[in-house]
């Protein structure tokens, strides 16, 4: 195996014809290209919309304060369906022009945690402060990956299958400190057991339906890194600016198990592309100072720190350029 590169999915613009051929064009094989989601095009296409337009038995629409939970389809759940299905058509048309397919691609979808955070109950109150609507939050996402990835799988025959799922609210969950509807006290923590069984639902019924590798991203403040691993994840996908000497301690072991480990190497907080040398380093150093082998590099996918949404459309194809560009420099590392 060879450290490779990949993007964490949100990216700037409206078109998803100009997103792919860029994605694809930037990360061919030995790097992963990805489904883009789209943002800028509005409500449907932000990454909860996203999500909740798979689940099954659970309708969305959007209200003043966010997405809820309906009896029935809105006009809201359709447009994000709809916008998800315009995305893998032009994934099809896009990849089926290319010369050389990659062999694999990758797609995102809101972990089980965050998806209860961001979703709202009849009566407003976020989905999360209730255990039964957190359950059945899971396993309706967990019914709705078997359709979405069959799909996905039509679009670009023979590519494996790679699925991260983004969990952007989990310490928040963990600590108990996300604020109810009124903003006056924040929901009960949800116990770590649970989190890791919901974890589990999802994976599972993911590898059922042919994912070949499944990380779950999370925040570098408070990263669980070792209940990811213990819910059955192929590896963690975190940024590594913020990274305690703790946490790479939890990494250590995960990677000498063949977990991988998706490294925000590329730290985007500042404004400006870091130079390759720089990034390199965010990886090599804490690599060797945990005596991790320079063999087992190749477990490592390097990632920027955040999504590139809020980038200029050129930004995020010199990130891209600049990851693949990273993760050459790691190979050589690797390879002496």
């Amino acid at each position: 195996m060879e450290v490779t590169a990949t993007g964490l999915g949100p990216w700037p613009g409206e078109d998803p014809v100009e997103a792919a051929r860029i994605i694809r064009g930037e990360l061919g094989t030995p790097h992963l290209p990805f489904l883009a989601e789209l943002p800028d095009r509005g409500v449907g296409s932000d990454a909860l919309g996203r999500t909740a337009s798979l689940l099954v038995e659970l309708a969305v629409d959007v209200q003043p304060y966010g997405w809820r939970l309906v009896d029935r389809p809105g006009k809201d759940f359709r447009r994000a369906a709809s916008a998800l299905s315009t995305d893998i058509n032009v994934l099809a048309d896009v990849a089926g022009a290319e010369d050389t397919s990659a062999a694999e691609i990758k797609l995102q979808l809101m972990g089980p945690l965050s998806l209860a955070a961001g979703l709202h109950l009849h009566n407003g109150e976020r989905a999360l402060l209730d255990y039964g609507a957190r359950r059945d939050i899971a396993a309706s996402l967990a019914a709705g990956v078997q359709s979405h990835l069959s799909k996905v799988s039509s679009a670009v025959p023979g590519a494996q299958l790679v699925v991260q799922l983004d969990e952007p609210d989990i310490a928040a969950v963990l600590a108990g400190t996300i604020p109810t509807s009124s903003g006056y006290r924040t929901l009960r923590a949800v116990g770590g057991q649970e989190v890791t069984e919901s974890w589990r639902l999802v994976i599972e019924a993911l590898r059922a339906a042919g994912a070949a590798e499944i990380v779950i991203s999370v925040p570098e403040i408070e990263a669980p890194i070792e209940r990811i691993i213990a819910a059955g994840a192929d590896g963690v996908a975190v940024p590594l600016k913020g990274l305690t000497t703790r946490q790479w301690e939890q990494v250590a072991p995960a990677v000498e198990a063949g977990k991988r480990l998706w490294a925000g190497a590329l730290d985007l907080s500042n404004g400006t592309l870091p130079r390759v040398a720089q990034a390199v380093d965010a990886v090599w150093r804490p690599w060797r100072q945990l005596g991790l082998p320079a063999s087992s590099l190749g477990s490592v996918r390097v990632t920027p720190s955040v999504g590139l949404a809020h980038h200029t459309p050129s930004t995020a194809n010199a990130v891209l350029a600049r990851l693949t560009q990273v993760a050459d420099g790691l190979n050589q590392q690797a390879h002496g």
